[in-house]
């Protein structure tokens, strides 16, 4: 997946009237303003009412449902391979949103604040913040992947990760 491919499926989707915001590996490279390393998928968080949009916008794009786990995230992917992994956020009248998790009545929490922008390509982008990314980050043995990014959010914003 490449910054032009990422800056591709979020012009599909705001064409659509799609909001999303851009997590994961791109979405901390969005927050550094550069690419730091590859990544093989996008992770989009979009509005849980707006999913039938978000489907049909990427169908018209190439993408198919390669796989399912609603109500807590799904996966399109193209005939080139690129693959996006996409997470229903329900809002709350005050900004903040939820989205469930493999542990019913455990759900991922996204404060308001949480929702900002960065920068890809020169393009700026919405994204998770950098606080979020740490957030999301936690519980679970890291990969050289996590290692790297969490690396390069303590480098550019002085920020606390747990590994």
């Amino acid at each position: 997946m490449t910054g032009d491919d990422v800056l591709e499926i979020l012009n599909v989707l705001r064409k659509a009237g799609c909001d999303v915001w851009i997590g994961g590996g791109w979405g901390i490279d969005a927050l550094l303003g550069r690419r730091t390393r590859p990544h093989r998928d996008l992770d989009l968080m979009h509005r849980h009412e707006q999913e039938p949009a978000v489907v049909a916008a990427l169908g018209e794009a190439g993408f198919a449902e390669s796989l399912d786990w609603r109500p807590v995230r799904f996966v399109v992917t193209d005939a080139g391979g690129r693959e996006i992994d996409l997470h229903p956020l329900v809002f709350a009248p005050d900004g903040s949103a939820t989205q469930e998790s493999l542990e019913p009545g455990l759900p991922y929490a996204y404060p308001a604040a949480c929702f900002v922008t960065g920068t890809i390509r020169h393009t700026t982008v919405p994204c998770l913040s950098a606080a979020q990314q740490v957030h999301f980050h936690q519980g679970y043995e890291p990969t050289d992947r996590d290692r790297h990014d969490m690396a390069r959010l303590r480098e550019a914003f002085g920020i606390a990760t747990h590994f």
